[in-house]
């Protein structure tokens, strides 16, 4: 994948994978199989080919670039806003696991449920920091200012397991329950391995990541038949912490947690004797099923977008969204009962419900919530020669949807996404990854039911310009644009190989029909022609040098009486 040069973009939000496990799929299996022991891989289904796509971002939120990316056999690395794309990965059916690493951070993962459309991975990346150097041979500890602790007996071995000697420096990372990007920090998902060797889900009341170092680098670990004792904190938020909780170390090979030992509570710490060192975490362990449901409003439509919050009395909010389908399914704790709200994009709650228990894997079906205003979004993204860009995507920005990002298809794309009554702009930016090329952030405003952008155009040599396309010809592209305004109104118009002109006489943004705007196509179409062209303001800036942001579709007829059809696009700076 080649590397975009351009600004940092704002947090991807579409993490699908949480302590509920939500993800948008739907499992084929009706019960939970029993898999032999150390083959765990026996819940998963068989082998498919799904589509990634992800963002990994620093604890700043900047993009990370030159992450290496790994999905079974097929390998990538991050772009510099910190997307990866991996498309007809061989995952199981049930279960995928991400790698990524860079140096100078903790190796990253997530694991998910796939999906059969784009899976979409968030990652935020913690920086491997040194916290303390102790020697090898003598009793040390490292302290975190949060009360986190390691204790060591000073017994070390390097990767081919010879003992070592010297300085080690440890990096010790740790994550609380409250923090609100636990999900996007932690590796895989809350999803492990008892043992008994039975599925569960987990409810963390801490973790943490020790990385240990030999003095020229090479990574260290326990020496064979030696411990260290860890001290976690309790976090203030979860009072009710049990006295005895089960440990876990985090395989990084398989993807998933492993039950190994215990921890006791003493005084405000989880304290328990780890024999080797990734990633450790305090759990409280749940029985799971699969459960599956579907979101429609009062009107049955499939909503796209929903925010779905699931709790219950034993398990901590965590939510997800629901797909293009209305769909979203994913491993939840059997037998409880669950509380279930559903927000729309603004985060307005629209429906509560109960729901459970349940103690086989269950559709449970449609829930209806009151209806939303739904629209697709549809465009063609579009290098600066005007051929339809192959390698690249789409990002959406909208409130709640911080970030969403969409493949495309030889340069079209379409997508379905809810909207809030209270809120009716978005921008769109597309990326080009053959040309390095971006569009920069357009705003435009939702046309239910169905928003046509036109096209979107990755120049980012142009910063301003007028493109539309007449039924199915090739997109026109007006780089040489102008525009003269007042109080009342203004006129946008570009030359190039066809010149266009549209008058406005308004400045409010909203949705408009001739004669209040309108325009002409000079070399298709003679004035004063019936049109039935819709034009959509979505911003026209405060002041000189801010954007106007125009969306335009609809028919007109031209010069030789017949019917055309026409989308367009304007993103052109104010002269005045």
């Amino acid at each position: 994948m080649k590397t975009l040069k351009k600004q940092s973009i704002i947090v991807f939000s579409l993490l699908l994978s949480f302590t509920l496990l939500f993800t948008s799929c739907k499992s084929d299996e009706n019960d939970n199989p029993t898999p032999e022991e150390n083959d765990f891989s026996e819940y998963w289904g068989a082998m498919v080919t799904r589509d990634f796509m992800g963002k990994i971002v620093d604890e700043n939120n900047n993009p990370l670039s030159d992450v290496q990316v790994e999905i079974g056999n097929d390998m990538t690395t991050t772009d510099d806003n910190g997307i990866f794309i991996i498309n007809g990965a061989s995952v199981h059916e049930r279960f995928a696991y991400i790698k990524a690493k860079k140096a100078g951070y903790i190796n990253m993962s997530r694991s998910m449920i796939p999906k059969s459309g784009t899976n979409y991975a968030d990652i935020k990346a913690m920086a491997e920091e040194l916290v303390n150097l102790i020697a090898s041979g003598s009793d040390s500890e490292v302290n975190l200012t949060d009360g986190t602790t390691i204790k060591f007996d000073g017994n070390f071995k390097d990767e081919n397991g010879n003992a070592y000697s010297g300085n080690v420096s440890v990096a010790v990372n740790h994550l609380s329950p409250s923090d609100p990007d636990v999900e996007r920090k932690m590796p895989g998902m809350l999803y492990a391995q008892n043992a008994n060797n039975e599925e569960r889900i987990l409810e963390t009341y801490g973790m943490v990541n020790v990385e240990l170092r030999g003095s020229g680098g090479e990574k260290l670990n326990l020496a064979d038949g030696h411990t260290a004792t860890i001290e976690i904190p309790v976090d203030a938020s979860q009072p009710n912490a049990p006295n005895t909780i089960e440990l876990w170390h985090f395989d990084e090979e398989k993807g998933y947690w492993i039950e190994d030992g215990t921890a006791t509570k003493i005084g405000s710490k989880y304290v328990g004797e780890v024999s080797h060192f990734s990633w450790w975490n305090c759990d409280a362990q749940f029985p799971t099923i699969t459960l599956c449901l579907n979101i429609e409003d009062t009107n049955g439509d499939s909503i796209y977008g929903a925010v779905v919050i699931l709790s219950s009395s034993s398990t901590s909010p965590r939510n997800g969204y629901s797909d293009g389908n209305g769909e979203i399914c994913g491993l939840v704790p059997a037998n409880e009962v669950l509380t279930m709200v559903v927000n729309d994009p603004c985060g307005n709650p629209v429906s509560t419900t109960t729901i459970g228990p349940f103690s086989t894997n269950t559709n449970y079906g449609v829930v209806t919530i009151p209806a939303l205003t739904t629209s697709v979004i549809t465009g063609t993204l579009l290098d600066c020669n005007n051929n339809p860009v192959t390698d690249g995507y789409v990002i959406l920005h909208y409130n709640l949807y911080d970030e969403l990002i969409f493949n495309i298809t030889n340069g079209s794309f379409s997508f379905t996404t809810a909207a809030c009554n209270s809120l009716t702009n978005f921008t769109l930016e597309g990326i080009d990854q053959n040309g390095f090329e971006t569009s920069g952030e357009v705003s435009y405003s939702f046309t239910p039911p169905t928003t046509n952008i036109g096209n979107l155009i990755t120049c980012n040599a142009i910063d301003e310009y007028i493109t539309y396309q007449i039924d199915n010809d090739v997109p026109i592209t007006n780089i040489d644009v102008s525009h003269q305004g007042n109080a009342s109104g203004f006129i946008v118009s570009g030359g190039g190989s066809q010149f266009v002109y549209i008058q406005c006489n308004s400045i409010a943004t909203g949705v408009y029909n001739s004669p209040d705007f309108d325009l002409y196509e000079f070399w298709d179409r003679s004035f004063n022609v019936p049109t039935n062209i819709q034009f959509t303001l979505s911003n026209y800036g405060s002041n000189v040098g801010d954007y106007i942001d125009m969306t335009f579709s609809g028919t007109y007829t031209d010069g030789n009486a017949i019917v055309k059809n026409i989308t367009g696009t304007i993103h052109v700076k104010r002269d005045n």
